[in-house]
């Protein structure tokens, strides 16, 4: 099997379960957070849209910079309605999704940089960058929302049931 094609396998098992977890986010709390200091609920849920948006930079990109030199940081994404937030989230999952689908094996043994404000903070190949960065970064930051939403005391199921 292609590697392409067993991330996108992995990619379709987390997708659902990231989306029945962003389903369950009830408007009033979108700006709850277990206590100051930490992201809130609305935050976490943006994070995740925004990690699954950087799926085509990653496959058809050398690089990104999150922090432009003369442009500051890229402001992630800020939507306070979840209905808008899950339509983003299936848009973003759509493009990312075709951008896997077309990698090959060459593409993603390329390597790929991550920079702020043109300083390199790392670079490893696109594969490794996709499992770790994103398919991982998703799993954490979904976990952290099922977390939160469970803390504000609603009743929320394993995305897994």
């Amino acid at each position: 099997m292609k590697i392409s094609e067993l991330m996108i396998e992995e990619f379709d098992r987390e997708m659902p379960r990231t989306r029945a977890v962003l389903e369950e986010i009830p408007a009033d709390k979108m700006g709850w957070s277990p206590r100051e200091g930490l992201h809130t609920i609305g935050w976490n849920a943006n994070h995740l849209v925004d990690i699954v948006s950087w799926t085509p930079v990653i496959v058809h990109d050398t690089e990104w910079d999150m922090a432009p030199v003369g442009q500051g940081p890229i402001e992630p994404l800020s939507l306070e309605d979840p209905e808008q937030l899950l339509t983003q989230f299936d848009e973003k999952v759509a493009e990312a999704r075709e951008a896997l689908k077309g990698a090959t094996a060459e593409v993603l043994n390329e390597r790929w940089s991550l920079k702020a404000g043109g300083e390199i903070l790392f670079t490893i190949p696109k594969e490794e960058c996709l499992r770790t960065w994103l398919f991982n970064h998703v799993v954490h930051h979904r976990a952290i929302l099922l977390t939160y939403l469970r803390l504000t005391g609603l009743d929320i199921k394993s995305p897994f049931e």
